[in-house]
């Protein structure tokens, strides 16, 4: 039996998205609920996978099922594609499994041609509707299909209209035919052929165009940036054409059942009389918000609320659609289940549950945690904002705020951003085309589109702050500037947006961070209810500690205790002991330390009262915090009131070819005991100080770089006799935990081992990673994407744990040790802590904590919550 490559949409449902992808599967799905869809057919995932298979032909028999399916349409809608007569015309759209917006391509009126535009001007008894249909027909056919450039037709369409004097719906039926053939001018012109008359041979190469956007750079750049896999390859609806620019009885637009900005319940969204749907999302026209419709056109808004409502209890979730309304008559050309915000996403889920919708776990399991980000955003400083006056407001795409310098090309800021800038990407309206700009810009500003233009969508799914429709801006490209209100800013000048309220700022503004409350906690005290795997922050100031208290974290898992020496004028103190000749001075100097770190652990304690710390002794070989220009240390010698020759012979010979594995955590300990001790001294003197207090505190002291059980037992002696030093001179008595960081393979391997004096492990995976691959982090960059992009590794390893390599270690370590000590506690502490894929691996490999940056603290507490609810599989 032939293999089934086109399916017509009353033979699919919601289950085949692999094979129809979600765009096919949605219409199938509609189709067969009895919702109004025009009919059409999908072309399968399968067969595009077959058509790179056989080196870009479509595969066998494919183009005789779509000619069937084409005659089956025939058959429901009375037309005849190609007949001059009364002319069947098609969109043809894409449609991959997960969601890409705009970033595939779509070709609307497939079937026009010189007679039989003029077959659907009598018939539709309106000459410039059919005029208006070709000339866009040719335009999006000339740039998706024949890869014209898209500018030209643009710039022709702006001499048409007087340069911004006219709107498109005042152009003439003459003035559109012209226009038509200026565009077929330029096509043969551009690319070397006359435009193809005959219907069958557009449907053929739209097919074909579509198969070939799949790896166009948009698609590629959105799957990578996305972690979408390659090989799922996109469908192709074939969908009869309705119009939204038969007149004014007559329209077209995109809603969502509920905003995808804040997730509020009433039905958000924007249409356009007389327009076709790209029309709403191009950002070409501003539209009109949803409710309008109500006035214009009651019954068919009843009919669409109710439609849109049934659709999202259908799905039990907010479902994004797309509407024509064609002659008074209501059609449904889309359902998927909708982008939305970070807070908007957390509202529905909540909403959902609060209405009986969906269950907890399901809601837990529907957002993805590294989309908390997003309401972690900083916000425009409440003080700041009183004496300023916006430049002017636009469409609040996209929340949060941020400041950067002005840039207009998307090339631009790509290149900037790589040089560390922080850039605004500002356009008259965002294409795909400029994906990889809006990637590297902070924030993104368009004077044209509505709240679901390209810029919104795209905005929203990455959670950076967007403006977009701000209609007073005056976008100059020639000359790198935009106006408005008779002030300029041109490339390179600072500027402000706030995505949540839609405000442009000249000048860089000050932020504050989010509060986190009401629905969000509420939402994380669920994701606590399901997870197994404790969540730790990794806190060096009491600052710190506090954020992540108040994102729930229950403990410190990594306070790196060398960050408190470069606080103010303490460095000069930590430079003298490293300069120090001998033991008597370096004591000296490590005395005028001792009670600052002291203090610094005081602090911690006090934030994280009643739960751990953790507090790695030093790590860091000395010359790091040795100056190494002259002028420094001529300046230091001065201060210590040495001579500077003996500063710089002490730089010198602490300089190492390969730091990273050289003389620095606990072989400092070992060659400078006095070092831990003073360290050791102030974590329990501090915890005296503040257990006196009345508060309750866990030390755990972490030795790091620790290779064989010798090593950890020098260390873990002299701690313990400082402990019983400070506590028998307070007369106290304070649990605490001595413990190592695994982050030599060495020390995975003797796990078992070193897991008879170690009471807690930590595994140190950036350094893990680092000696595992031998890889060093600081130059790696220079390849390391070069490697992603080539698929030689799957993952930045030092963004997602390495789980074949560095992951097999974190699994052998925690067996081995757990061998010798079964109730070893194990937990992680480099930066895959807060990484969604990371933490599902640590809680399969059965740690008891990760431990993460303070604001990755709600993302983990999510991630490991989704990995104890399934094994980490969630709906992209």
């Amino acid at each position: 039996m032939a293999k089934k490559w086109v399916y017509l949409f009353r033979e699919g449902d919601t289950t085949m998205r692999d094979l129809l992808g979600g765009k096919g599967a949605g219409v199938a799905e509609m189709t067969r609920t009895g919702v109004p869809v025009p009919p059409g057919f999908t072309i399968t995932t399968e067969a595009c996978n077959a058509y790179y298979d056989s080196g870009k032909q479509f595969p066998e028999g494919m183009w005789e099922q779509v000619l069937a399916s084409l005659k089956d349409i025939e058959q429901q809608t009375g037309k005849t594609f190609g007949d001059p007569a009364n002319p069947l015309l098609v969109s043809v759209r894409s449609g991959a499994k997960f969601s890409m917006p705009g970033m595939m391509d779509t070709v609307l009126n497939l079937g026009l041609n010189t007679n039989t535009r003029e077959g659907l001007a009598k018939l539709t008894d309106n000459p410039r509707f059919a005029a208006d249909a070709y000339r866009r027909f040719i335009q999006l056919f000339g740039k998706i299909v024949l890869d014209v450039s898209g500018e030209r037709f643009e710039h022709q369409m702006e001499i048409a209209k007087g340069h911004g004097e006219r709107l498109d719906t005042d152009l003439s039926t003459e003035e559109l035919l012209e226009i038509a053939e200026k565009f077929k001018a330029i096509v043969k012109e551009d690319a070397g052929i006359d435009f193809p008359e005959d219907p069958l041979e557009q449907l053929r190469a739209a097919i074909g165009a579509v198969f070939s956007s799949w790896n166009g750079r948009r698609a590629i750049d959105y799957r990578r940036i996305n972690k979408i896999s390659d090989s799922l390859g996109t469908g192709v609806n074939v969908q009869s054409m309705v119009f939204g620019n038969m007149g004014d009885d007559s329209a077209t637009g995109v809603a969502f059942t509920r905003s995808p900005s804040t997730g509020d319940g009433e039905i958000f969204g924007e249409y356009l009389v007389n327009a076709q749907g790209e029309d709403v999302v191009a950002g070409v026209r501003t539209p009109e918000p949803i409710a309008k419709l109500k006035e214009r056109m009651p019954e068919v808004y009843d009919q669409f609320h109710t439609i849109a409502k049934q659709l999202e209890a259908h799905y039990k979730d907010v479902q994004d659609v797309e509407f024509t309304i064609e002659r008074g008559k209501l059609w449904m050309l889309q359902t998927r289940n909708g982008k939305r915000t970070a807070a908007a996403a957390l509202k529905i889920a909540v909403d959902l549950v609060r209405e009986g919708v969906i269950d907890k776990a399901t809601a837990v399991q529907r957002i993805e945690p590294h989309t908390l980000d997003q309401l972690l955003h900083p916000m425009i400083d409440p003080a700041a904002r009183q004496d300023v006056t916006a430049l002017t407001t636009g469409l609040p795409a996209s929340p949060g705020a941020a400041s950067g310098t002005a840039v207009f090309d998307p090339d631009e800021a790509e290149q900037m951003a790589a040089d560390g800038h922080k850039v605004i990407l500002i356009r008259v309206e965002t294409a795909p085309e400029d994906f990889h700009g809006m990637v590297a810009a902070q924030a993104i500003l368009t004077a044209r589109g509505g709240m679901t233009s390209h810029a919104a969508v795209v905005a929203r799914g990455m959670g950076k702050p967007c403006v977009a429709g701000a209609g007073d801006l005056r976008v100059n490209y020639a000359d790198q500037s935009v106006s408005v209100g008779g002030q300029t800013i041109k490339k390179g000048e600072w500027v402000t947006l706030d995505g949540s309220t839609g405000e442009v700022f000249a000048g860089a503004m000050p932020t504050v961070e989010p509060e986190m409350s009401g629905d969000f906690a509420e939402f994380m005290g669920w994701a606590d209810e399901f997870r197994k795997l404790g969540v730790r922050a990794n806190a060096d100031i009491p600052r710190d500690a506090k954020v992540a208290r108040s994102f729930g974290a229950e403990g410190i898992g990594l306070c790196r205790t060398e960050h408190m020496f470069f606080e103010g004028d303490r460095i000069d103190a930590v430079r003298e002991m490293i300069i120090a000749d001998t033991l008597e001075d370096r004591r000296a100097a490590l005395a005028k330390i001792e009670p600052l770190q002291q203090s610094d652990f005081e602090g911690l304690f006090r934030e994280m009262a009643g739960l751990p710390v953790t507090i790695r002794t030093l790590d860091p070989p000395l010359h790091e915090f040795l100056p190494h220009e002259d002028s420094e240390i001529v300046a230091l010698a001065a201060k210590l009131g040495v001579d500077a020759a003996k500063v710089r012979g002490r730089v010198e010979s602490l300089r190492e070819s390969n730091p990273m594995l050289g003389f620095r955590g606990c072989r400092l300990g070992i060659i400078y005991p006095e070092i831990t001790e003073m360290q050791a001294n102030a974590i329990f003197k501090a915890a005296v100080a503040v257990k006196a207090e009345g508060i309750d505190v866990h030390p755990e002291v972490m030795i790091p770089l620790v290779g064989n059980i010798t090593e950890l037992k020098i260390q873990e002696e002299l701690v313990r006799k400082v402990a019983a030093e400070v506590f028998a001179a307070a007369g106290v008595e304070i649990p605490y935990l001595v413990g190592t960081m695994i982050e030599l393979p060495r020390a995975a391997l003797t796990a078992d081992e070193i897991a008879q004096t170690a009471e807690f492990f930590s595994f140190g995976t950036n350094d893990l990673t680092q000696t595992t691959l031998g890889l060093s982090r600081d130059d790696a960059g220079r390849f390391l994407p070069a490697y992603v992009e080539k698929k030689l590794m799957p993952d930045d390893p030092f963004q997602s744990i390495d789980q074949r390599g560095v992951g097999q270690l974190v699994q052998i370590g925690t067996e081995r040790g757990r061998s010798t000590r079964p109730n070893l506690k194990v937990g992680i502490c480099g930066e895959h802590g807060g990484d969604p894929a990371s933490v599902e691996f640590f809680h399969r490999a059965g740690l008891n904590y990760v431990s993460c940056s303070p604001y990755r603290v709600p993302i983990a507490r999510l991630a490991a919550a989704q990995a104890a609810l399934g094994d980490g599989k969630r709906d992209k």
